[in-house]
C-alpha cells in the first residue's frame, strides 16, 4: 500500500492531486480558524467546504502546462508557496482591519505592509504556524520521495486542459449552489465576507481586480471638464430655501434614525391580531407622525436599486444615486471623492459625527465608505457591542438592545454631533422571535406575519430611545430624523398583503406596486411647533438639502442633486432607479402613464405625450448626472470655497471605541458631550427598556421564575406524570 502511495506520487498527476488536497483542507481550516465568514446551516458549510477546490485545481493546473518535468514540478511548489502567501496575507490583514486585501491595497500606494502598519510581525501568533506546515510537507514529500525517482514523462497537454475544464465545471457548480443559497452575489455584493464565504478568497480576489480594472477605466476616462455639465444641471435645478424654515434648527444635535424596511403604509394601520385585539402597528412612529413639532411627509418614495440599504444611505448622506446595478458602496464607495453632510457639517459648525450599528463594519464595506464621507467614529458589531445567539438577530443587535448599548457611546460624543442609527430588527426574512412576540397575526404568509411583529417591535424600541433621550436631556436640542431606507414585503406579496391595508386583491396592478414604494420619513424638531403633513412628492435624493437648510448651511455651492422639499421650488419629480417616474400628477411605468391621484389609466392625448416626455427626461437626465458623478469621481475635480476634501487616512474604526476615549482625554475642558457637562455622571442607567435579553431584566425574570416554583411536597414523585394544560 504504501509503495503504490508513494508512486503515484511520483507521478506528475499523483504530486498535483496531493498538493490540491494539502491546500484545501488549509484553505478549509483557514476558513473556521482565522476568518468570521458567518456560516450558517449545513448548505453554507458544504460550499464552504467545496469552494477551495475549482480554484485550486485552475491555479495548481499551470504547472501540468509545463512540458519539462523538473520545471513541472517546481512550478507547482512555487505556485503553491505564491497561493499560500495570498491566504496569509489576508489571514493577517483581516486580524488587524476585520476585511480581506483588495487589488488596491496591494498595488496602491497605501500598500498592503503601510496599512497593517509596523506591528506585522507582533500580529502574528502561534496559530500561524500551521498554515505553512502543508507548504513544508509538500517540499519535503518531494525531496524524500519524488525528485530522485520523479516522473520524467511529458505531462500530455489534453490531460492539463481537462483539469481546467473540471475546474471550470465544479467552480459553475459552486457559482450555481451560491446563487440558491445568496441570490445575486456578484451583481449585487453586500459584503466581501460573502464572496469568500460562497466562492473563496482567490475568486474573492480575481472579481475585485476585474471591478476594480473597470472603475479604473471610466474614472480614468474622466476630466475636471466632466463638472461643467453637472454645475451647469445644479444651477438649473437649485431650489432655493424656504425662509421660513431655514436656520431653524441651527446649532441642534442631528441623530438620523434608519427605519429598516418601514413602508409607508405602516403609519396609522390598526390591525386584528390572533387574540383578537384591535392596535397599531407602529403606535408611537404614529404620534412622531402627528406631532406638531414634525415635518412629516405622505408621498416620500425610497430610490434604491440593488444596493438597497447602502444605496438609502448613499443618498442620505451625499444626495447622489446609488448604481444602475450592484452597490456604489462595495463598488467605489472607498475611493471616491464626496461632499458629504458629516463633512459639511464637521467644517461648517464643529459638529461630531458616528455611525451606529450593530452588525459587523465590513456589511456593505461600511469601515471603509464611512472615511470617505468624514464620519469620526463608527461603533460596530467588531469593537463596540457584542453578539450572542440570543441577543441578536441575522443581521445584527436585536433593536432594544442596540440602541440601549449605544448610550455610553452617545452621550460621550462632543455636541454638537450628528449621528446615525442604522436599526436591523425590520429586515427581511423578520424571523419569529419567542422572546419578542408582541404582535401576532396568521395571514397564511409568514414573511407579511412576521413584518408586523418586527415593525412592532421596532416601533417599541424607538419610544424606548426616545424617552431616554428626554431623560438624558439630549431630546430638546436635537433635530430627529426618521427615514424608511427600501420596501420590506416584495412586491409578489401585495396582493396577499392588500386586505390589510384596505385594497381590493383583485384590482391590484403595477400601479399600486409604484406606490408601496413610499417610505415614512419624519423631521421631529422639538418645540419647534411648526410642523405639518405635506402630501409633496419627493424621493430619498432631497432629503439632504431639506435637513441641510434647517440647519442654516447653504448648499449652493454643494453637489447635492436632490431639492429642498419645503422649497417652493422643488418639481416634485421622483425618478426610481430603474427608471419609473413618479409626480403628483403622472406615474410612469414603462410605456404605461397612470394618473397619480386616482391610479387609471392616462389617455395618451399629444398633451400628455409631450408632457410625459418632458418629465421622463429631466429624470433621466437626474440619473445620468449622478452616474457621471460617481462612475468618474467627478468630486474630485470641484471643491466648493471653503470646504476642505476629506483626508479619509486621518479615520480609522478598529476600536472607535477607544479612540473616542482619546479624543475626548485631549479635549479637556472644551469637551462639550452629555456626559461631561453632566459632571461625568453617566445617564445609561436612565434607559429603561423591558427586553427580556437585557441582563436586568434576565435576572429579575429568574428571581420571579424561582419565587414561583412549587413547594418542594407539591412536586411530582419520580415516576408520575402530571398534565398541564
Amino acid at each position: 500500500m504504501k509503495q503504490k502511495l508513494t508512486e503515484q506520487l511520483q507521478t506528475r498527476f499523483g504530486f498535483f492531486l496531493f498538493a490540491v488536497v494539502l491546500f484545501w483542507l488549509k484553505t478549509y481550516f483557514a476558513y473556521h480558524t482565522a476568518f468570521s465568514l458567518g456560516v450558517d446551516g449545513w448548505f453554507q458549510q458544504l460550499i464552504l467546504f467545496i469552494n477551495p477546490i475549482a480554484t485550486t485545481l485552475l491555479i495548481l493546473g499551470i504547472s501540468l502546462f509545463v512540458k519539462n518535468p523538473k520545471k513541472g514540478y517546481r512550478s507547482l511548489i512555487a505556485l503553491y508557496v505564491l497561493n499560500s502567501i495570498l491566504l496569509f496575507a489576508n489571514i493577517i490583514y483581516y486580524r488587524e482591519f476585520t476585511d480581506f486585501l483588495t487589488i488596491k491595497t496591494i498595488f496602491g500606494s497605501a500598500n498592503a505592509t503601510k496599512n497593517l502598519g509596523s506591528g506585522v510581525i507582533a500580529m502574528m501568533q502561534p496559530l500561524d504556524l500551521f498554515y505553512w506546515i502543508d507548504a513544508f510537507v509538500l517540499i519535503y514529500v518531494y525531496k524524500k520521495f519524488v525528485s530522485k525517482n520523479r516522473d520524467e514523462r511529458i505531462f500530455k497537454k489534453r490531460w492539463a486542459f481537462a483539469t481546467v475544464a473540471a475546474s471550470i465545471a465544479l467552480f459553475a457548480a459552486n457559482l450555481g449552489l451560491a446563487e440558491i443559497s445568496r441570490p445575486q452575489l456578484l451583481t449585487r455584493t453586500f459584503d466581501r465576507n460573502y464572496i469568500v464565504k460562497y466562492l473563496g478568497i482567490n475568486v474573492f480576489t480575481l472579481y475585485d481586480g476585474i471591478k476594480t480594472a473597470q472603475a479604473n477605466q471610466v474614472r480614468a476616462s474622466a476630466d475636471s471638464s466632466d463638472m461643467a455639465a453637472v454645475l451647469d444641471y445644479l444651477g438649473t435645478h437649485y431650489a432655493e430655501p424656504n425662509e421660513v424654515n431655514f436656520g431653524q434648527a441651527e446649532g441642534k444635535n442631528v441623530v438620523y434614525i434608519h427605519l429598516e424596511s418601514m413602508q409607508q403604509f405602516l403609519i396609522d394601520l390598526s390591525l386584528t391580531d390572533e387574540t383578537g385585539m384591535t392596535a397599531e402597528v407602529t403606535p408611537f412612529l404614529n404620534s412622531l407622525y402627528h406631532s406638531s413639532d414634525s415635518y412629516s411627509y405622505s408621498n416620500i418614495f425610497h430610490q434604491t436599486g440593488q444596493g438597497k440599504t447602502s444605496d438609502a444611505e448613499l443618498m442620505l448622506d451625499n444626495s447622489l444615486f446609488g448604481l444602475p446595478q450592484g452597490s456604489a458602496f462595495t463598488q467605489i464607495g472607498a475611493d471616491n471623492t464626496f461632499q458629504s453632510a458629516p463633512a459639511i457639517l464637521g467644517e461648517t459648525f464643529g459638529y461630531t459625527s458616528a455611525v451606529f450599528h450593530g452588525n459587523v463594519g465590513s456589511f456593505w464595506d461600511r469601515d471603509n465608505v464611512y472615511k470617505s464621507f468624514d464620519y469620526d467614529y463608527f461603533f460596530d458589531a467588531g469593537s463596540s457591542y457584542t453578539l450572542t445567539d440570543e441577543n441578536s438577530v441575522e443581521y445584527g443587535l436585536k433593536d432594544k438592545l442596540f440602541f440601549q448599548e449605544s448610550a455610553q457611546y452617545l452621550e460621550q460624543l462632543p455636541q454638537p454631533f450628528y449621528a446615525k442609527f442604522i436599526t436591523v430588527s425590520n429586515h427581511f426574512p423578520f424571523p419569529e422571535d419567542e422572546m419578542n412576540n408582541t404582535f401576532t397575526l396568521d395571514t397564511g404568509d409568514e414573511t407579511i406575519d412576521g413584518y408586523f411583529n418586527t415593525a412592532h417591535y421596532a416601533d417599541e424600541a424607538l419610544a424606548e430611545f426616545f424617552q431616554y433621550m428626554k431623560d438624558a436631556g439630549l431630546y430638546d436640542n436635537t433635530l430627529f430624523v426618521l427615514y424608511g431606507d427600501h420596501f420590506g414585503i416584495s412586491s409578489s406579496r401585495n396582493e396577499t398583503l392588500a386586505p390589510l391595508i384596505g385594497a381590493n386583491p383583485d384590482l391590484w396592478g403595477a400601479y399600486d406596486d409604484a406606490m408601496m414604494q413610499r417610505v415614512p420619513f419624519i423631521i421631529h424638531n422639538p418645540g419647534s411647533g411648526t410642523g405639518q403633513i405635506s402630501d409633496v412628492y419627493g424621493g430619498q435624493i432631497d432629503i439632504l438639502p431639506t435637513v441641510m437648510h434647517l440647519l442654516g448651511v447653504d448648499t449652493s455651492a454643494y453637489v447635492q442633486l436632490g431639492q429642498d422639499l419645503m422649497s417652493a421650488q422643488n418639481e416634485g419629480i421622483v425618478v426610481f432607479r430603474n427608471g419609473s417616474i413618479v409626480t403628483n400628477e403622472y406615474t410612469i411605468l414603462g410605456n404605461s402613464v397612470y394618473h397619480t391621484q386616482t391610479g387609471t389609466l392616462a389617455y395618451q392625448t399629444e398633451e400628455v405625450v409631450e408632457k410625459v416626455a418632458q418629465i421622463r427626461a429631466q429624470a433621466e437626465l437626474q440619473l445620468a448626472i449622478s452616474d457621471q458623478i460617481i462612475n468618474g469621481d467627478l468630486l474630485r475635480f470641484y471643491t466648493p470655497d471653503g470646504f476642505v476634501p476629506v483626508d479619509k487616512s486621518l479615520h480609522g474604526y478598529v476600536d472607535s471605541p477607544s479612540r473616542l476615549e482619546e479624543d475626548i482625554a485631549e479635549l479637556g475642558d472644551l469637551n462639550t458631550s452629555l456626559y461631561y457637562t453632566n459632571n461625568g455622571v453617566s445617564t445609561v442607567p436612565l434607559y429603561q427598556t423591558d427586553a427580556p435579553e437585557f441582563p436586568a431584566n434576565q435576572a429579575v425574570a429568574e428571581e420571579n421564575a424561582t419565587q414561583e416554583q412549587p413547594a418542594a411536597e407539591e412536586v411530582p414523585a419520580e415516576g408520575q406524570t402530571e398534565t398541564v394544560e
